[in-house]
């Protein structure tokens, strides 16, 4: 059942395979010393400087071109005119292309996954919100503002507006051309989908718009064309699940699959928790503190089969952070200094794609010093001996 009234930000966001799995433990073990990294360049990606730029995600595709998706042609962190926006690379982040918009509904648009599958499909995530809406009624700050009421007037009905909150996914066979309709993928995270062994689609994420709020994940087996749900990840004892959010998954090689959570629950408020799956995502465990403060998480495996975690870092030093793995989650590094020059918190959602030649390049937000809108930065960086 849809909620009776729209939910805010806080509430919804701040609200082959080896022979044999890996053990499933909590990180108990001392922590391995950070690589060494050398940070090659960063820079601004964005074209359009007069545009807030929100929750990109990166990904590599098969012919090695990188392909980005955002939440843009926004006013702030919270308006209703966000709309999906992707833009690719064809020289391993050198230069991109003008943006495009994949898709612009008629309320708020936000979040941005993208994920090419095995079959050569892109896929693009977000979801709508209608976080903006108090702001417009009446003795709202933007009550009297004629683009906020002219966008919010895009539908005159308010359960019709209300009709359009979900979580979607957007389906490409020509590598982003064209993109189909809208489908639902029943749960949301900003970084979206991953691709399991067995060729199907994991999306660990939540429900955003129902009473239950329940984390879990779901599954297609015909490359997004259709969802279902498979399993719900359990609370962990004294934790509201509403306090849950912003999952990522990724498979180890052993076909273990880990999920890492952005928890606002008092205990270990403000850190990554983690969950585990050993039967291709039926049953989970508990989730756990990997006693890593930051978030929210962007998993990936690197072709030596070890993962590597980027995160943001929301207190000082601001900035976007990365941890190794090489024990498929059981411990994590140190941390890794992506970026550290921020000016406050609305920053982070870092994703991070490894190139041909061994290197990382990495995506995020942030706002600015000299900007008054948020901006896409990209880090090119590589772990050294």
């Amino acid at each position: 059942m849809k909620s009776p009234a729209p939910l805010s930000r806080r509430r919804f966001a701040g609200l082959s395979l080896a022979a044999s799995a890996a053990t499933l433990l909590p990180a108990t073990r001392a922590r391995a010393a950070a690589p060494k990294a050398e940070l090659i360049e960063t820079k601004i990606i964005s074209p359009q400087s007069n545009y807030y730029h929100g929750w990109p995600t990166l990904t590599r595709t098969e012919k090695g071109e990188l392909v980005v998706v955002w939440s843009g042609r926004r006013e702030a962190h919270v308006c209703p005119f966000g709309t999906v926006e992707m833009m690719t690379s064809r020289d391993d982040g050198a230069s991109w292309t003008f943006p495009r918009t994949v898709h612009d509904g008629p309320i708020d648009d936000r979040d941005a996954g993208v994920l090419e599958t095995a079959n050569g499909i892109l896929i693009v995530t977000t979801f709508t919100s209608l976080a903006y809406a108090p702001m417009v009624a009446e003795g709202g700050s933007k009550a009297t503002n004629p683009a906020w009421l002219a966008a919010h007037a895009r539908i005159a009905d308010e359960e019709t507006r209300e009709g359009e909150l979900g979580c979607w996914c957007f389906r490409s066979t020509d590598r982003g051309l064209s993109f189909s309709g809208r489908i639902d993928t029943i749960v949301n995270s900003p970084h979206g989908p991953c691709q399991l062994a067995d060729g199907r689609l994991l999306y660990a994420g939540k429900e955003l718009w129902t009473d239950e709020k329940r984390i879990g994940v779901t599954v297609s087996s015909n490359d997004g064309e259709t969802w279902e749900w498979l399993a719900e990840i359990p609370t962990r004892e004294g934790d509201k699940v509403r306090e849950y959010h912003e999952l990522h998954a990724v498979q180890c090689a052993s076909g273990k699959i880990i999920v890492q959570i952005r928890n606002h629950n008092e205990a270990n408020k403000g850190e990554t928790l983690q969950s585990e799956s050993t039967d291709g995502g039926k049953t989970w465990t508990v989730p756990h503190s990997i006693g890593v403060w930051g978030l929210p998480s962007h998993l990936l495996r690197l072709r030596d089969g070890r993962l590597l975690m980027t995160y943001g870092h929301r207190r000082k030093p601001f900035g976007n952070q990365a941890r190794i793995s090489t024990d498929e989650g059981a411990t994590w590094s140190e941390p890794i200094e992506i970026s550290g020059d921020g000016i406050g918190g609305d920053l982070g959602y870092p994703s991070t794609v490894e190139l041909e030649d061994g290197g990382f390049v990495s995506v995020w937000y942030e706002k600015l010093a000299d900007s008054p809108m948020a901006q896409l930065r990209q880090a090119k960086w590589r772990l050294v001996s």
